[in-house]
């Protein structure tokens, strides 16, 4: 078994959840993956959330423990041996801190992005409030309020289907694939009551997506989260030979 490489909690995860045209996705497939669909529907995913008490090998580095994230993601499978993995793949993931993207994107082939961000948290005994923020020339912004008690998540929901995608698969390159598993428990859901998406997705993702822009997301929820555990990558086998990192 892998070792863990890095421990977080993820937690009050807004997922925007937009179908999508899969030949949109196609030079973004990493090598030995092919889309995992729903109900015969390919999706892209805008999601934000916080990382908190973060630890890199057991290490709490300063200032980089706490911080917000947004990510564009989509959803794959790999196939290998009889069994099936289900995954997901990062068009591109926003934090607030420089030396995170540096490392993601130097040592692991990430698709990471500085820019400033902020996030908004209210809670009561009637309503709980989300928002996330990113700073791209202009101020964006993905929020929900919800009712704040928690449900599970409904078998065979679009929900299950977009939370329980437990690897990340990265394209290195045309032959080359690293993946690496992400564990955590199943997670619980705020029934969101109303949303507000104010999103330049042409200028932030490439113009491949700005039909988002005027399109309404087939649904939007909110997840408590948990704490997560990421374990250390390896590269997939290609043409009968493994590649190194």
């Amino acid at each position: 078994m892998k070792k863990t490489f890095l421990k977080a909690e993820w937690r009050k995860l807004i997922m925007a959840n937009y179908s999508i045209d899969s030949q949109v996705l196609a030079r973004y497939l990493p090598a030995q993956t092919e889309l995992d669909f729903w109900n015969g529907t390919c999706y892209v995913s805008l999601v934000g959330f916080m990382f908190l008490n973060t630890r890199l090998k057991g290490i709490r580095i300063p200032f980089h423990t706490n911080f917000e994230e947004v990510n564009l993601r989509f959803y794959v499978k790999h196939l290998a041996q009889g069994s099936c993995t289900r995954g997901v793949v990062f068009i591109k993931e926003i934090v607030p801190r420089p030396a995170i993207t540096f490392v993601a994107n130097t040592l692991y082939g990430e698709h990471y992005a500085t820019m400033p961000m902020r996030h908004h948290w209210k809670s009561s005994a009637s309503v709980l409030e989300v928002e996330y923020g990113w700073k791209a020339k202009h101020w964006q912004s993905l929020g929900v309020i919800a009712r704040p008690v928690p449900q599970p998540i409904a078998a065979g929901s679009l929900e299950e289907f977009i939370s329980e995608h437990y690897w990340g698969y990265t394209r290195l390159d045309d032959r080359r694939t690293s993946a690496y598993q992400v564990v955590h428990p199943k997670w619980e859901v705020y029934p969101v009551q109303e949303y507000t998406i104010s999103v330049d997705f042409g200028a932030v993702y490439g113009p491949e997506f700005s039909f988002l822009n005027s399109q309404k997301p087939v649904s939007v929820f909110l997840a408590e989260g948990s704490e997560v555990s990421i374990k250390e990558g390896t590269n997939l086998q290609v043409k009968n030979r493994w590649f190194s990192g």
